[in-house]
C-alpha cells in the first residue's frame, strides 16, 4: 500500500496567532470544523438519517429513453395499480408553472409534448417504499415519435443552435496585431464535463403545514430559489413556503439549480396527498437526470513576439449546454472572464457560444466555467515556449499581468499584483530550476519513462457576476446567559462555511466560539437568499453576521456608556472593549454572560438583521466592460509526473502548491479546502470522463465506470503554504476566497503531462492533449510525437 504523506502545512500555528479580542477559537485560529466529531461518529443528521414521519411516502420518476422525440401516447393504467403506488402525476397535475428553470425557464418539471433528453421526467409516483416507486415507474408504456438529436458541439456550431445568444468580449483590435505579430501559434482543445459525484446524492422531504403551505428540507445551495419554485409550481404565495438546509454531504455546484426539480416535486405530492413526502435519486438516477459541468471546445489564434510576449490573440469557446439554458449564460461568461487566466492579452476577442444539444442540461461546478476558459491560455502559453524553444514557465512570467499592463479585456483593472511575487516564491520553495535540469537528465537516461514538470498560475475573480446576488442577511440573537445563536443565507456543505461565520461572531464579541451556535439556513428567519456559490459565502455572509454584530454592539456600548457613567466619570465609547469574555468599562471588567443580562433588565435590543452589499462591480453586457469582480483570488502549483511512454501510464510525483488566502480566518480549512479542490481539479484533468452512446444515453452512469480520484491517486509529496497578504479591498478580516481557485490548481498536472510527452521530441514539438487525460490519451499524445520524429513504433487510432 502506498504511504500517503500529510502536506506540510507552513501557516502559522494556533499557538503563533495574535488572538482578535482574546476570542479563544475566533478568526485566525485553526478552530475544528463545527460538525467535525459528528462527521466521525455518525451524528450528524442528514436528510436521508431523518426520522421516517408517519405516512411518509418516497417518490420516483419515469423518465425519457429518448435524446429526442414527441411524445405519441402514455399509459400509465399498470403504473397506478401496481403494488403499493398512492398517486401518480404528469404535467397535467401540476397546479401552477410547469417550470423550475433557475433563470430563463426552458426546465419542466415534468415533461409535456416532448422530450430532449434521456433521462428527462416525464411522470412521478408517490409510493409506500422507493423499491416499490422504482418498480412502478418501470411498468409505464410510452410512445415515441424520434426526432433528429443533436448530440455534439460541433453539430450545434454548424446548425447555430444555441440557448442563449453569442457573447463577445474584445479590447484592441487583435485582427490587426494577428496580421502583423512575427510569430503565430493558432490550436484548440476539447475539455470534457465532470460529474459532481457528491457523497449525499440529491434529496429533499417536504410536508404540509397547517395553513396551506409547504415545509421542505433539501440538499441545495439555494434555498430561496427552492422556495420561490415551490410557490410557482403549487401557484402560492412565497410566505407559505418554508426552505431549510442546515447540511449537505457535498454539493461542488451540483445543489445550486438542480435541487430544485425534487423539492418541488416532494412539495407537488405533499400539497396534492397532504402526507410527508421524500424524494431520494438514487446514484445512477442521480448521474443520469442532473447536470454537470460543461464539455467546452476551444480555439484560438495568437501572435507573440521573439520574447513571447502575447501581442494579440482571439478565442472562440464553445460549450456543450444541454437542452435549456439553466445557469449556462453566466458559466460562459466567467469562462470568457477567465480566459487570460494570469497573463494580458493586450489585443483580444473572446467569443463565447451556448451550444444546445439534446443532452441533459449542464449547470455549475466548482469555478462556473472558469477552468474551462482557463485552459486555452495555459495551453497556448505552452505552445509559445514549444516554438520559441524556451521554458514555458519563463513564457508565462513574461506574460503576468505587471504594474504597467494591468487592464483585461473586459475593461477591468488587475489592481493588486500578487502572481509575480508569489510564483518567484514558489519557483525558489519548490526548487523549480534545478528539478527542470534533473529531469532533462532523467529522460536523457531513461527511454521508457519519462518526467514533466510544470508550473502554473491562477487568478481567479470573486463575485458573482450577476450584480444582485452579491448580497447577504444575518440574524443574530444573544441570549441572557450570554450565549449567541447566528443565522444567515449562507449553506453549509462540508467546506467550513458555519466555522467561519461561527468564528467571525465570537471575535465580535471577544468570547469563545463554545458561545456561539450557528442555526440551519431557513428562509424563515433570513429571507431573499443567494445561493452559496460563486466563492462568495464567507464573504457576503461573514460581512452580514459582521454587520449584525456591530448593530449590537453599538446598543451594548450605549448602555454601557449611559448605566456606568456618573459625576466623577463621563466614559466613550473608547473606554469599552469586547475581550477575554469580559467586558471591560473604564477601569473595572464583567463577565460577558453577566454584561448581557444586566442589558436584558435594561430593556437593551439583543437582537439584529445584518446585511451586506458588495461594492464597486458592475458589468455591462452591451458594451462588455465593466469591474465584475471585487477581488482577485491568486495561486500557482508545481507539479511533477511520470509517464510510461509504452502505455501511457502516468503518476503524480509531487506537487507544490502556494496560495493567496488573504489573512487566513481558518488556516486548516483553507489548506483543505486547498487540497480537496487540486485533487477534484485533478480528477477532472486526469481520471473522470463522461461518456455518451450515440444516441445519447450516458455510458458512466455509475462508480464502476467513472472514475474519481482515491486515496492513491493523491501525491505521495503534496505541500501546501498559504500566501498570507492581506486584502487590498475591504472583505471579512481582509481574507479572500478559498472554495473554487484551488481547483484550477491542478492545471500543472495536465501541463507537466504534456510536457513529458513533448519531452520525447526534446521539446521541438508539444502535442494536442484532450482532457480527461487518460493513459488512453496520453498514449495517443505520445504517439504523435513519435510521428513528429519520425517513427511508427505505436499503431492505432485516437476515438
Amino acid at each position: 500500500m502506498r504511504k500517503l504523506i500529510k502536506p506540510a502545512q507552513t501557516t502559522p500555528s494556533d499557538a503563533s496567532m495574535p488572538s482578535l479580542n482574546g476570542s479563544k477559537g475566533g478568526v485566525g485560529h485553526s478552530s475544528k470544523h463545527e460538525s467535525a466529531a459528528k462527521h466521525i461518529n455518525g451524528s450528524a443528521q442528514y436528510i436521508d438519517d431523518i426520522p421516517v414521519l408517519p405516512n411518509l411516502l418516497y417518490v420516483a420518476t419515469g423518465f425519457s429513453s429518448q435524446a429526442h422525440a414527441e411524445i405519441k401516447s402514455l399509459d400509465l393504467s399498470a403504473v397506478k395499480s401496481a403494488p403499493g403506488v398512492v398517486d401518480v402525476v404528469t404535467h397535467l397535475d401540476i397546479p401552477g408553472h410547469n417550470d423550475v428553470g433557475p433563470v430563463y425557464g426552458g426546465d419542466p418539471l415534468l415533461a409535456e409534448k416532448k422530450v430532449e433528453f434521456v433521462g428527462q421526467p416525464i411522470f412521478a409516483v408517490a409510493a409506500t417504499s422507493l423499491k416499490q416507486a422504482k418498480k412502478a415507474v418501470k411498468l409505464a408504456k410510452v410512445e415515441y415519435q424520434p426526432l433528429a438529436a443533436q448530440l455534439e458541439i460541433e453539430q450545434a456550431l454548424a446548425a447555430e443552435s444555441f440557448v442563449l445568444p453569442t457573447h463577445t468580449m474584445q479590447i484592441g483590435d487583435s485582427e490587426q496585431v494577428l496580421n502583423s505579430a512575427p510569430h503565430k501559434v493558432a490550436g484548440q482543445i476539447y475539455v470534457k464535463g465532470q460529474e459532481h459525484f457528491y457523497l449525499e446524492g440529491q434529496i429533499s422531504q417536504a410536508w404540509p403545514t397547517e395553513d396551506g403551505g409547504i415545509h421542505v428540507i433539501t440538499s441545495t445551495q439555494h434555498p430561496s430559489e427552492i422556495q420561490k419554485l415551490i410557490g410557482e409550481i403549487l401557484s402560492i404565495p412565497l410566505h407559505l413556503v418554508v426552505s431549510e438546509v442546515r447540511r449537505m454531504g457535498g454539493a461542488f455546484g451540483g445543489k445550486e439549480s438542480q435541487a430544485a426539480a425534487l423539492a418541488c416535486m416532494a412539495a407537488l405530492f405533499a400539497n396534492r396527498l397532504q402526507r410527508p413526502i421524500r424524494y431520494k435519486m438514487p446514484r445512477r438516477d442521480d448521474m443520469i437526470q442532473t447536470g454537470k459541468r460543461h464539455d467546452f471546445l476551444n480555439k484560438w489564434q495568437a501572435g507573440f513576439d521573439d520574447t513571447g510576449l502575447l501581442q494579440g490573440v482571439n478565442f472562440e469557446l464553445s460549450a456543450k449546454c444541454g437542452y435549456s439554458p439553466d445557469l449556462s449564460e453566466g458559466i460562459v461568461d466567467r469562462a470568457m472572464f477567465h480566459a487570460d487566466n494570469a497573463y494580458y492579452l493586450g489585443n483580444a476577442k473572446i467569443t463565447g457560444h451556448r451550444c444546445k444539444t439534446h443532452t441533459v442540461s449542464n449547470t455549475a461546478f466548482r469555478g462556473f466555467g472558469g477552468p474551462q476558459g482557463m485552459m486555452a491560455i495555459e495551453a497556448l502559453m505552452d505552445e509559445i515556449a514549444c516554438q520559441l524553444g524556451k521554458d514555458p514557465l519563463d513564457i508565462r512570467k513574461t506574460n503576468l499581468y505587471q504594474a504597467d499592463r494591468t487592464q483585461t479585456h473586459y475593461g477591468q483593472d488587475v489592481e493588486q499584483q500578487v502572481l509575480p511575487e508569489l510564483i518567484e516564491q514558489l519557483e525558489t520553495s519548490a526548487d523549480y530550476r534545478s528539478r527542470r535540469k534533473q529531469i532533462q537528465t532523467f529522460n536523457q537516461k531513461n527511454t521508457y519513462v519519462k518526467k514533466g514538470l510544470a508550473l502554473t498560475p491562477v487568478k481567479f475573480g470573486i463575485s458573482f457576476t450577476v450584480k444582485h446576488l452579491n448580497q447577504a442577511g444575518a440574524l443574530l440573537q444573544i441570549y441572557t446567559d450570554g450565549t449567541m445563536l447566528i443565522n444567515h443565507g449562507g449553506t453549509e456543505m462540508g467546506q467550513g462555511l458555519y466555522t467561519k461565520i461561527q468564528q467571525v461572531v465570537a471575535t465580535a464579541f471577544g468570547v469563545t466560539i463554545d458561545r456561539v451556535n450557528v442555526s440551519a439556513t431557513r428562509t424563515d428567519k433570513v429571507p431573499n437568499t443567494s445561493p452559496t456559490a460563486a466563492s462568495s459565502g464567507t464573504d457576503l455572509n461573514g460581512m452580514a453576521a459582521q454587520n449584525a454584530c456591530d448593530i449590537i454592539k453599538t446598543s451594548l456600548i450605549e448602555f454601557a456608556i449611559e448605566h456606568y457613567s456618573n459625576q466623577d466619570t463621563t466614559l466613550t465609547a473608547n473606554d469599552i472593549s469586547f475581550k477575554n469574555d469580559l467586558v471591560t468599562i473604564g477601569s473595572q471588567s464583567i463577565p460577558f454572560g453577566e454584561f448581557i443580562k444586566l442589558a436584558y433588565m435594561n430593556r437593551v435590543p439583543l437582537f439584529a438583521a445584518g446585511h451586506y452589499k458588495t461594492p464597486k462591480i458592475f458589468y455591462d453586457r452591451d458594451t462588455a466592460k465593466g469591474q465584475p469582480f471585487l477581488y482577485y483570488a491568486n495561486g500557482a502549483a508545481v507539479s511533477e509526473v511520470s509517464v510510461d511512454i509504452l502505455t501511457g501510464e502516468y503518476k503524480v510525483e509531487q506537487v507544490d502548491i502556494l496560495h493567496d488566502v488573504g489573512q487566513s480566518l481558518n488556516p486548516a480549512l483553507d489548506v483543505g479546502q486547498i487540497e480537496g479542490g487540486f485533487v477534484q481539479g485533478m480528477g477532472w484533468l486526469t481520471t473522470e470522463e463522461l461518456s455518451w452512446d450515440n444516441k445519447g444515453k450516458l455510458i458512466s452512469n455509475s462508480p464502476a465506470n467513472y472514475k474519481i480520484p482515491t486515496a492513491f491517486d493523491v501525491p505521495e509529496k503534496m505541500k501546501v503554504d498559504l500566501y498570507q497578504q492581506q486584502n487590498t479591498e475591504v472583505t471579512i478580516h481582509s481574507s479572500k476566497a478559498v472554495g473554487e481557485p484551488p481547483l484550477m490548481l491542478a492545471i500543472s498536472v495536465w501541463a507537466a503531462l504534456r510536457d513529458a510527452c513533448a519531452s520525447t521530441t526534446e521539446h521541438k514539438f508539444i502535442p494536442r492533449l484532450d482532457t480527461p487525460a487518460t493513459p488512453e490519451r496520453v498514449f495517443w499524445a505520445l504517439k504523435e510525437c513519435q510521428e513528429f520524429m519520425g517513427g511508427n513504433k505505436l499503431n492505432g487510432q485516437v476515438n
